[in-house]
């Protein structure tokens, strides 16, 4: 199985980081680091003026979609602020997952190309825990899960969450790695 693990956490001493870390040890994980690559999340005018036909002139790009149609498992971890994911997880998704790429537009409606990625984890962590999240912030993962991915042909999407970041005991932050290593289906 191709895993790509996708990451944009600024801070390299972060919880999000170790995350990354071990499971990039624990697999062959390509590892789409939004930060060193200095992707820009920013909608240029040249994007939009290529959006619509599916083409966009930032080289990451193309870089990022070949790994993608190269991917069978997704992880997307990433920090949760401000009850959503940081603009350059947006940013991503707007300028990559492109028409033509992504999805195809048929009678109205997006029919999602990404079929060959079989399994997404999206792995978030944040100050609130995931209840909160759920129930009192709008649950953004909800409509991520539901139609942002599920437009891209992605259908099995698991969200495992480390809420109360800050306060969290390193026992417990080596318990959640284990749970996402042991879901994505590695071996410690």
């Amino acid at each position: 199985m191709r895993t790509t693990i996708i990451t944009g956490h600024p801070y390299s001493k972060s919880f999000n980081h170790a995350l990354v870390e071990k499971i990039t040890a624990e697999t062959n994980a390509t590892v789409i680091n939004l930060i060193e690559d200095r992707f820009n999340p920013v909608m240029e005018l040249e994007d939009l003026a290529g959006f619509s036909k599916g083409v966009s002139h930032d080289p990451l790009v193309e870089k990022y979609q070949e790994l993608l149609l190269q991917t069978d498992q997704l992880i997307i971890v990433t920090p949760i602020w401000w009850y959503g994911l940081p603009a350059i997880y947006k940013g991503f998704l707007d300028k990559v997952m492109l028409k033509g790429f992504a999805y195809t537009e048929t009678k109205g409606r997006l029919v999602g190309k990404l079929t060959t990625i079989q399994e997404v984890l999206l792995v978030t962590t944040s100050e609130a825990p995931k209840w909160y999240i759920r129930y009192f912030a709008g649950n953004p993962i909800k409509g991520l899960k539901n139609r942002v991915f599920k437009d891209m042909g992605l259908k099995k999407v698991i969200w495992l969450h480390q809420g109360n970041i800050a306060t969290t005991t390193q026992k417990k932050r080596q318990t959640f790695i284990q749970k996402v290593v042991n879901r994505a289906g590695l071996k410690e």
